[in-house]
């Protein structure tokens, strides 16, 4: 489980600080979507090694 919670910027900071732009928001999403991908397909890889005659659901 992800902990949201581990971010230890003060609410102040948070507050007062200047949103963010549409490149960056896109640019940390790009990424974001990017490392699920890998993960994804890690564990697809994963699944393929443990069961080589495939799905027999």
């Amino acid at each position: 489980m992800i902990n949201n919670y581990s971010n230890t910027a003060q609410l102040k900071d948070l507050m007062t600080a200047p949103p963010m732009t549409a490149a960056q928001h896109a640019e940390i999403m790009r990424k974001r979507n990017e490392q699920r991908r890998k993960i994804e397909d890690a564990r697809e890889q994963q699944r393929a090694e443990r069961d080589p005659y495939g799905d027999h659901a």
